[in-house]
């Protein structure tokens, strides 16, 4: 999960201000972990632990009330509730925390805990379909899918449109959409056009948008494909709390005597 953190801070100084270019420094002092980090980390908890999602969420929410760039307005309901409920989402926060789920062990059991995930406050059809595909891309890559293997799972199997995109027509039309059914095909786009984890990342900045929760979902699945420069993942834990680093660690533990 740590291609999906990587994303998730390099995106967040353009959330708001897009830069439609892949000349940019990754990582500077104007970057930090948004919301997305927090509950990817949070997803990750969970599964460790057996626990609920939304339950485990909230409290990793409500632990980090204020992450840059704040928590969406519906989302921000659910976290400031003492009985938070799902509320039929279709945004895209399903997609850019569940990539903890792809790297479970059977696709059954990926999509099963992608829904899950999901289900706690997106529980609309849409949003549970935006993180099964994130989750299944990521399981499917580290099972040796290529591209085209990929782009048939997106599109034959969840129904969203890939073909006919590229990252310079996306580079010119894309705007900000907060939906699963707006993000993930552009996203997916950014991951099939990469030559490696970091061109994937640059990819997801320069189409603008939803910068950080593009990165995010994008640095999920390119991480399952390519893995993660070292240097990368060590100065990007260097923006993380001392919990979140220590659950990130723990994932990984879990999952190598688990798998």
């Amino acid at each position: 999960m740590i291609g999906a953190i990587i994303g998730d801070i390099v995106g967040s100084r353009f959330e708001f201000r897009n830069y439609r270019a892949k000349n940019f420094d990754l990582l500077t002092s104007a970057c930090d972990y948004t919301d997305d980090t927090i509950c990817t980390v949070a997803v990750a908890d969970a599964l460790i632990q057996g626990a609920d999602f939304g339950q485990t969420i909230h409290t990793w929410c409500r632990r980090y009330p204020d992450p840059m760039g704040s928590y969406g307005g519906r989302f921000a309901q659910w976290v400031a509730s003492d009985q938070p409920r799902p509320y039929g989402s279709f945004g895209n926060g399903s997609a850019m925390r569940v990539s903890p789920c792809g790297w479970l062990r059977t696709l059954d059991e990926v999509l099963q805990q992608a829904e899950d995930s999901a289900r706690c406050s997106h529980n609309h059809p849409e949003g549970i379909r935006g993180a099964q595909v994130v989750a299944h891309c990521i399981w499917a890559l580290r099972q040796g899918a290529s591209r085209i293997d990929v782009q048939q799972i997106v599109e034959e199997v969840y129904g969203y449109q890939v073909a006919g995109l590229s990252v310079s027509y996306l580079q010119r039309t894309n705007r900000f959409d907060e939906t699963c059914q707006g993000t993930i095909p552009p996203a997916i786009c950014c991951f099939l056009e990469s030559q490696d984890f970091e061109d994937a990342i640059r990819n997801a900045v320069s189409i603008g948008g939803d910068s950080d929760t593009i990165g995010a979902i994008v640095g999920g699945i390119a991480e399952a494909h390519y893995g993660v420069p070292e240097a990368l993942r060590k100065q990007a834990l260097t923006y993380l709390p001392t919990a979140m680093q220590t659950t990130i660690q723990r994932f990984d533990q879990w999952l190598h005597k688990k798998n």
